[in-house]
């Protein structure tokens, strides 16, 4: 397989993490090839389905073939990973109520007692209560966290989150509750598929590349590592809490996990990327919640100001640290990710390390 002239493979998980199709044959193939020297390693985000993600690393390898150039001694490929991430629901509560029995089916019956509470939810109060009672019980526990308000949400009474809520507060927790949901797969996809599978590939230099939900995605690969296992880290837009390098993620960087830059680029631009941490300022009734492909990393020491410079432009690299990019030149979308100045930094990076 080729990916814009690149060798390259696909590797799948399901939403357990567990391998399937060819359970990573190709990519192990491709990473005992003696040839290839990096192995940039693809994650695409929640609004993706296969045919969607599949264009989005051919666009993002064709930025990086058009910028990279000939540089002796390096040939790169891609692995690119395929996930069961899934779009936040448009329309009504019905299409929200639909995504979360899909996002979690053994939890139907409890979703579908919601359900029937919906056309009493603007007349009683005990309705509204039971209705975010029974949304919450139903929710995976285990990736609650502060950094976005989810371990608040699952101590409040239920008539306690939809007040906070205000306006919409149905909407509003259907869709923190689906983010929930993809936060949880794509953390437990990363520690307990691309990890390990990570740690058989022995020979070529390891980049994780992330965009949206997988940013979240590879950064908990990350965190399951050893230190110095991984060359280069770049997340693209993430969707996790711009405190995670200071929290829940802080070991990639207190452990030195990645030997080279780590890059998270973040744009005023991106309104989708923050959409489930506004609803967390709800839900804590305090501002100071932010995604970090929003407003980088942030109460991270070790954090290096940039921006994501024109194709050309010189990068000065620390090793270890994340360097925040500001892309508002340049990403003026969630997925607006695969143009050539996202690919001369990851290129830059790659070539640093």
């Amino acid at each position: 397989m080729l990916l814009s002239g690149f060798p390259a493979a696909e590797v799948e998980f399901d939403r357990t993490g567990a391998l399937v199709g060819d359970r990573g044959a190709a990519v192990r193939a491709l990473a005992a090839d003696p040839a290839v020297t990096d192995l940039v390693v693809l994650t695409h985000g929640w609004n993706d389905d296969h045919l969607v993600a599949r264009l989005l690393y051919s666009a993002l390898a064709g930025s990086v073939r058009a910028v990279s150039g000939d540089r002796p001694g390096r040939r790169l490929a891609f692995a690119c990973v395929l996930w069961p991430s899934r779009k936040l629901a448009e329309g009504g509560l019905a299409e929200r109520l639909d995504l979360l029995r899909d996002l979690v089916p053994e939890q139907r019956l409890t979703i579908d007692a919601a359900a029937d509470l919906v056309p009493a939810l603007t007349a009683r109060a005990t309705a509204r209560t039971a209705f975010a009672a029974a949304l919450l019980s139903a929710a995976a526990r285990g990736a609650d966290d502060p950094e976005d308000a989810s371990t608040q949400l699952f101590t409040l009474p239920g008539g306690t989150v939809m007040d906070r809520l205000g306006v919409d507060a149905a909407a509003h927790l259907l869709d923190f509750l689906a983010y929930y949901e993809m936060k949880a797969r794509a953390g437990l996809i990363g520690v307990h598929g691309l990890a390990p599978l990570l740690a058989t590939l022995a020979g070529p230099k390891l980049h994780l590349v992330g965009h949206s939900f997988g940013g979240r995605l590879v950064t908990a690969a990350a965190n399951a590592c050893p230190a110095g296992s991984l060359a280069t880290l770049t997340l693209l837009q993430a969707v996790f809490s711009d405190d995670g390098f200071a929290g829940s993620f802080r070991r990639v960087v207190a452990e030195g996990v990645v030997t080279g830059p780590i890059l998270v680029t973040h744009s005023a631009h991106d309104v989708a990327v923050d959409v489930a941490f506004a609803i967390a300022s709800r839900i804590a009734g305090s501002d100071g919640f932010g995604a970090i492909g929003r407003y980088g990393a942030q109460r991270t020491a070790e954090a290096v100001a940039a921006e994501l410079l024109p194709v050309g432009g010189t990068y000065r690299w620390r090793a270890g640290v994340p360097h925040n990019l500001l892309a508002d030149r340049y990403v003026h979308g969630h997925t607006d990710v695969c143009g050539r100045q996202i690919a001369h930094a990851l290129w830059s990076a790659i070539a640093a390390s």
